[in-house]
């Protein structure tokens, strides 16, 4: 959670200055692609305070209306990241870059590719500075956000990245290192436009640039939205991590079979837990109830985010047995 915090105020800090320049550069040349880039910057800044929020409504205490605490909320928060603040940015960057398209050649020639003067130095001269500005301080808010995200690769054994997309539960994390990775890319973009622009005195490499960075906010907003709304519906653990609770609980003495093992994110690291579990006959009440204290601990050991474990002594259906008993590979 630390790690997820101190990640979104890097981001928080430097798109806020970010937006502020990129303004300032718009307002000075008129570039399409800045004002696409100033949308993005603010949507950004907009994107880490709902963050925020949802980081602090999650670290309430569980009530009664909400036994299981408010982890959820992380889930909630980010899905509006998505959806609102990263639609609505690239759907006005996107509208901006196709409007100036098609209006070239009426009056709407950029100052970029006039390129008049602030002072002594062209005022294109304020873009360049401005974005390999936002450049260097968005690489610093991505070295962030991959320093937590590769750690979390490491820790769960994942192949990389695109598992890391699919299974991830850490969804503030994995939202402000996509925001930065299309930062990053979205200022490369502009900034190839704004040079072309000037170079040729063709405005249409400004307005395509626009038009460009709008269409990958709208992309990347779905994506996440998709990603987040497998949490919000109540996601499992991956497939491998309910195997190994499984093994865990057949491989002790005091369990005959189990069968029905479930479990579903409340937040990002707290797994609630709930196994049908056959113990020996004979028995005591005491010693199942330690078994099953016993078994709690085990399956945290197994993953981390592992929080309440409900167990449920039973008999277990004939066919459970054979297929949930363990097995010479257990």
């Amino acid at each position: 959670m630390a790690s997820s915090r101190s990640v979104v105020i890097a981001a928080l800090v430097a798109n806020g200055a970010i937006a502020v320049l990129k303004f300032v550069g718009f307002t000075l040349t008129g570039s399409p692609s800045m004002l696409s880039e100033t949308y993005h910057s603010v949507s950004d800044t907009g994107n880490q305070v709902f963050l925020l929020v949802g980081i602090w409504f999650s670290n309430r205490e569980a009530s009664r209306q909400h036994p299981f605490g408010y982890g959820k909320a992380q889930f909630f928060y980010a899905f509006l990241v998505s959806v609102l603040l990263f639609g609505i940015a690239g759907w006005e960057s996107a509208k901006h870059g196709y409007h100036e398209l098609t209006h070239l050649g009426e009056g709407h020639e950029t100052m970029a590719a006039s390129a008049p003067f602030v002072g002594e130095f062209p005022a294109v001269w304020v873009n360049y500075g401005v974005l390999v500005g936002a450049i260097v301080f968005e690489s610093y808010a991505l070295w962030k956000a991959n320093k937590g995200l590769t750690k979390e690769i490491r820790e769960n054994d994942w192949s990389g990245y695109r598992e890391a997309f699919r299974k991830t539960a850490d969804i503030t994390t994995l939202t402000a290192f996509t925001e930065d990775t299309i930062a990053l890319a979205g200022a490369a973009i502009a900034l190839v436009g704004v040079f072309l622009t000037q170079a040729t005195g063709m405005p249409v490499f400004d307005a395509a640039s626009s038009l460009v960075i709008g269409l990958l906010l709208m992309v990347f907003a779905v994506l996440l939205a998709w990603q987040n709304k497998r949490l919000l519906l109540g996601e499992s653990l991956p497939e491998e991590d309910e195997d190994e609770l499984r093994r865990r609980i057949r491989r002790r003495d005091d369990v005959d079979a189990v069968s029905d093992l479930r479990s579903v994110y409340f937040g990002p690291d707290n797994v609630v837990v709930t196994a049908d579990v056959e113990f020996p006959d004979g028995m005591s009440t005491d010693e199942i109830d330690a078994a099953i204290t016993d078994m709690e601990e085990s399956m945290r050991e197994v993953h981390g985010n592992v929080g309440r474990v409900y167990v449920e002594p039973g008999p277990v259906a004939s066919s459970d047995r054979t297929d949930g008993g363990p097995t010479a590979d257990d």
